[in-house]
């Protein structure tokens, strides 16, 4: 053979062929034949011809290990193993089977597989290795990637955070990873999968979810976000995520379900967490308008369906506001969570005791056999409400009123029981608070103008019907106009007007009071700067801000937004707030006015006189002017209570470097009391009505005086 390391001997002509095709057979194939002498260097007797390719030296470098040896060619690192593997098979006299590296000519490293075995030589009696050696690098390659890929798989599996499963229809699961056994309480992957078994009834606590999962799977092959509550193997409940598939052979039938389990209690937590405070009141629990409604229209359906009775009772704290007033918030929470308390003990658990906001309840009486039955359910709640209760050593009592109306007999739909209500309890106000009272026809009148009066205003404040009439106010000392108070009127096409006394408090109770007052600061503004303008002397305009505003507390972005837009210099706007309201949240209240006052308006204490202030208080308030209330001008010469009031609030004014103004001035006696007692500013009547712009631009000095 021509590659044979040793001479050959022929034998014969008829040899010769079939040598021929031997060697052509061996040089074709991938790889390299070899025989080699047991010795300590290998040492090579044959080596077919594909060595070159394989190793890069060609056969006869191989020839009595002329040029190399095979063990040369082998990573040093792989010398020991191969050599103990052949050693090890010689001794066994079985076959070995290697996989190391070689060294090619080129230097380049490849994997190679070998496989052997010793022969006896027939000739010389001698045994030698025979063995083959062909290149895996791809393989090995490809099987290294492939372990990789499995090592990295694993790595997931094992370490994933969510849980991962392979389970059956019918026999549980065949494979969870450590986040799942953890997950459901077990001390490992085999512990879960030998005790549960019966994922219907060991897993989910509803055991029709396994049904749903199982349904979903068949019509789909799918399942996603598939949330349930299940158990722990402590016997506690956690709520799960599952996204799984079907696992089909090749015929199309499932073989398993594979998926991921995600813990979504603490979401689910906060998602019902989220619903609650949705649908109930923060302070006390109780459900809000929204729940109310619900439940209220659910109760009006049932009440059809099945002919009994239902009330709705609006219910209302009497003089509420003085408790908050006088004692503060904190007290008026206090009591509205005790009031919470005194109504749901007064009613069935089938019953609804909602707060809709401030002292606002409603309850809502269902199933009830007769009319009369309401009037034994609600005298014991006047009475329990009315129990004394102490506070801060304080012993108080507050009443309460509560309008009812009746399902069907009243309205037959939930915003109308609402509405009947709503009435009802402001005619047990009128007569006396402290009661109870049905709805009747005639209350209709007074909801339709209140509701009349909120429509009107709406479109009046659309088609800009509203005007600003201004009363002057007056320097006692200098007999000078030095300011004006800006008031809101509303003309009619008639030409009459609508009293403020009518449309205000409806602004208030709709919310529309904010729109309301943010146009009569804009056009004051915008008035003030015309008159600058036109030559006139500037003079600052008093707004009224309305408590609704100061609670909302964006006053100050509308008077720095409306002063930037109108160009009116700061000094000239003057911003007056009732006492009362400032006096609801101190805190709040001064943390605005403080920020009012950097703007650089004059803030002025309007109705002083009426509210709670102390003196420590209005120490601390950074306002300009105290207004007198006129309930206090009024009678100044003949009454002496109010003489002395008046004179009390000059005096403390004067102390506190304030600057006193009374209103609501209307005689020459009054207005002579104001000046002997050095009270610096007075508006009303005795001086000038309200007047528009037109008629106060008479009244003003000319810019040079």
């Amino acid at each position: 053979m021509s590659n044979l390391a040793a001479p050959t001997t022929h034998e014969g002509t008829d040899a010769e062929p079939r040598i021929h095709l031997l060697d052509t057979l061996l040089a074709n194939m991938e790889g390299m034949i070899y025989r080699c002498r047991i010795d300590a260097q290998w040492t090579m007797e044959y080596v077919s011809a594909g060595c070159f390719e394989l190793t890069g030296y060609q056969p006869q470098d191989f020839l009595l290990n002329s040029r190399i040896c095979l063990e040369e060619l082998t990573h040093a690192e792989d010398r020991a193993y191969c050599r103990k593997v052949i050693v090890d098979a010689l001794a066994n006299h079985t076959r070995y089977v290697l996989e190391y590296r070689i060294i090619k000519a080129n230097g380049e490293v490849r994997w190679v597989g070998e496989r052997g075995m010793a022969v006896t030589d027939p000739a010389s009696g001698d045994t030698v290795l025979e063995g083959f050696i062909q290149d895996i690098n791809e393989r090995k390659r490809a099987f290294e990637a492939l372990r990789e890929a499995e090592r990295r798989f694993r790595s997931i599996f094992e370490n994933a955070v969510e849980g991962i499963f392979q389970s059956t229809a019918t026999n549980g699961y065949i494979a969870v990873n450590p986040a799942l056994a953890r997950m459901y309480g077990y001390e490992s992957p085999q512990h879960l999968m030998a005790e549960l078994r019966d994922i219907d009834h060991q897993v989910y606590v509803d055991p029709g979810r396994r049904h749903e999962f199982l349904r979903r799977m068949e019509e789909d092959g799918v399942v996603l976000g598939f949330e349930s509550r299940v158990w722990r193997r402590d016997g506690s409940i956690i709520w799960i995520s599952e996204n799984a598939r079907a696992v089909l052979n090749d015929a199309g039938e499932v073989l398993f379900f594979e998926g991921t389990v995600e813990e979504i209690t603490t979401r689910k937590q906060h998602e019902e967490e989220i619903r609650f405070q949705a649908t109930h009141d923060a302070l006390t629990g109780l459900p809000n308008r929204t729940l109310l409604y619900d439940r209220l229209e659910q109760a009006v359906f049932q009440a059809h369906r099945h002919g009994n009775y239902l009330a709705v009772v609006f219910f209302d704290l009497d003089q509420f506001k003085y408790v908050n007033d006088s004692l503060g918030h904190q007290v008026g929470d206090r009591l509205l969570k005790t009031v919470a308390s005194r109504l749901k003990s007064c009613v069935r658990d089938a019953d609804t005791v909602a707060r809709l906001g401030g002292d606002e309840f409603v309850l809502l009486l269902t199933d009830q056999a007769s009319e009369d039955s309401f009037t034994q359910t609600l005298q014991p709640i006047l009475e329990k409400v009315a129990t004394p209760w102490l506070v801060n050593g304080v012993e108080l009592q507050i009443t309460c009123s509560m309008g009812v109306s009746l399902c069907p007999a009243d309205a037959a739909d939930a915003d109308t029981l609402l509405k009947h209500a709503d009435a009802a309890m402001f005619r047990a106000k009128q007569t006396g608070r402290n009661n109870f009272q049905f709805f009747s026809a005639e209350m209709n009148s007074a909801i339709n103008g209140r509701l009349e009066m909120m429509t009107k205003l709406r479109r009046a404040l659309g088609a800009n019907e509203f005007t600003l009439h201004y009363q002057p106010k007056l320097q006692l000392a200098t007999g000078k106009i030095i300011g004006a108070e800006a008031l809101i009127r509303w003309p009619q096409a008639d030409g009459s007007m609508i009293s403020p006394a009518q449309f205000i408090p409806v602004a208030e109770e709709s919310g529309l009071i904010i729109p309301l007052g943010e146009w009569v600061l804009q056009t004051a503004c915008a008035q003030i700067r015309a008159w600058e303008k036109a030559g006139h002397a500037a003079i600052p305009v008093s707004v009224n801000i309305s408590p609704l505003q100061l609670e909302r507390g964006n006053v100050v972005d509308m008077v720095t937004r409306t002063l930037a837009e109108t160009g009116l210099a700061p000094q000239y706007l003057e911003l007056e707030i009732t006492e009362s309201v400032v006096m609801r949240e101190v805190e709040k209240s001064f943390a605005i006015l403080e920020q009012l006052k950097a703007l650089g308006v004059k803030i002025s204490i309007d109705d002083f006189g009426t509210g709670y202030s102390s003196l420590s208080y209005l120490r601390r308030f950074p306002v300009n002017t105290l207004k007198i209330d006129q309930s206090f001008v009024r009678n100044i010469s003949s009454d002496p209570n109010n003489a002395g009031i008046i004179q009390a609030i000059i005096s403390l004014g004067h102390t506190l470097n304030l600057n006193v103004l009374a209103e609501g001035v209307e005689t020459e006696e009054e207005f002579r009391f104001l000046l002997e007692n050095r009270c610096d500013e007075m508006q009303g009547y005795y001086l000038s009505k309200p007047v528009d712009e037109e008629a106060f631009v008479q009244l003003l000095p000319p810019s040079d005086a």
